[in-house]
């Protein structure tokens, strides 16, 4: 995990002054972010209602057209329409990013919990396990895990997914030391209060509190790892409209239809953009609260 994820987890000021921000004032970034996320839950879950084309029906006359009022986005090589399949391909793309995010939390959440919970021993082996994990990059586990498994959307969920666990797990383990250790927990142990309540009821709360900032901003992140893994050809396969397989399409006639390529590139960008300021806005509210 990122630097800024692991401040976040810790409690730390980000934003570097966006205490300033108020607690209730909405910034402009925080109302661009949250119209494009609106527009790309629309795209997702009704993507007529914004693009009522087909995103595979093939126009042969129309092939490598430039962006005009016809086409906004341009054509590709079968004269599909890209602005169609680029926002049919939110479904997918978006789809990846957040059960990716939700297994990768998920293990996570788990390890970090057994590490902080189960004594020296157990905390010992899950730490030299995770440590194993992180000697190989991230995206590189996920290709290991493609090549056993093979290619696919499925492959490449469960991929992205396994391949951020690790992370997530570091964070959390930190998280539950520094819970256990704080006054109130201790001001609890002080009370007579059995060790499973005060693990329910006041570490484990404030353990996972955290886990919807960094779903949040490990979704840009898995949409970036499944996009590549699509532009590989490991993960969708044309003629699917994803993002990553749109990119990859679109790589050998870059420099004679360079549309093929950018606008599947900007939407990867922008959703991932859009992703971290809304992180960075719950973090900050959440802090504020």
């Amino acid at each position: 995990m990122s630097e800024l994820e692991i401040q976040v987890a810790a409690g730390v000021d980000t934003a570097g002054g966006a205490k300033t921000a108020g607690r209730g004032r909405v910034t402009a970034v925080e109302v661009i972010a949250g119209l494009l996320a609106a527009l790309l839950i629309i795209a997702a879950i009704a993507p007529r209602l914004l693009a009522p084309g087909d995103p595979l029906a093939i126009d042969p006359r129309a092939a490598f057209g430039a962006p005009s009022w016809t086409h906004w986005f341009g054509t590709d090589e079968s004269g599909r329409d890209i602005y169609t399949r680029v926002v049919d391909g939110a479904h997918d793309s978006l789809l990846i990013g957040l059960t990716a995010t939700v297994i990768g939390l998920g293990l996570g959440a788990i390890l970090g919990v057994i590490a902080g919970t189960l004594g020296a021993a157990v905390d010992f082996t899950v730490n030299r396990f995770l440590e194993v994990l992180f000697a190989f990059p991230g995206l590189l586990l996920a290709l290991l895990f493609i090549l056993v498994f093979g290619p696919g959307p499925g492959s490449a969920i469960v991929a992205v997914g396994l391949s951020t666990a690790p992370g997530y797990a570091r964070i959390i383990r930190a998280q539950l030391i520094r819970v256990r250790s704080s006054a109130f927990v201790e001001a609890a142990t002080v009370q007579g209060l059995s060790r499973r309540r005060i693990l329910t009821r006041h570490i484990l709360p404030n353990t996972l509190a955290p886990l919807l900032v960094l779903g949040t901003l490990g979704v840009g992140q898995a949409i970036v790892w499944a996009a590549a893994l699509s532009y590989l050809g490991l993960g969708a396969q044309p003629p699917a409209a994803e993002w990553g397989a749109m990119l990859s399409a679109g790589r050998t006639y870059i420099t004679s239809a360079w549309w093929m390529s950018f606008f599947p590139g900007l939407f990867i960008v922008l959703t991932a953009v859009c992703a971290t300021a809304l992180g960075r806005s719950i973090e900050r509210r959440m802090r504020h609260a």
